[in-house]
């Protein structure tokens, strides 16, 4: 699995002129799902996002989680992560996961951060969406499980 992480301000997803998930002050995840990938995979990137400390305390210093902060989560499932672009300029996204094993892990994982206490809120599984962003810094990692 592969996510992406980015610290916000604010975040949501609009779908068919609907917010479907909005979140203030947290993290805008893109989660990616490949064929190898397990549940194990899932649980691993959850407690990593959770306990990542990209957050400053009061002197500046990344020392504080989401869930320090009491911050939010929007995941959003985004199998173009796993989009192939070293030959040609059309991506092959044969890497990406099929879509019912997809969903079951980003679902997985969604499941694993809110068991941990956080306010998770998600896109729409395969929907067509708009998600808006302010990234807060700004900061943005990738994470491979």
């Amino acid at each position: 699995m592969r996510v992406v992480i980015q610290r916000c301000k604010r975040a949501q997803v609009t779908v068919d002129n609907e917010v479907v998930g909005s979140v203030g002050i947290g993290l805008m995840v893109l989660v990616g799902v490949t064929h190898e990938d397990e549940e194990k995979d899932a649980k691993y990137l959850a407690d990593k996002v959770a306990g990542l400390r990209i957050f400053e305390d009061d002197e500046g210093k990344m020392n504080h989680s989401v869930q320090d902060v009491g911050g939010a989560i929007l995941s959003v499932s985004q199998f173009t992560l796993y989009g192939d672009v070293r030959k040609g300029k059309r991506p092959n996204f044969m890497a990406a996961a099929k879509p019912d094993m997809a969903k079951t892990l980003y679902e997985a994982f969604n499941r694993e951060l809110a068991a941990k206490g956080l306010q998770v809120e998600t896109g729409i599984f395969g929907a067509m969406m708009d998600v808006e962003l302010v990234n807060w810094g700004p900061v943005t990692l990738s994470i491979d499980s």
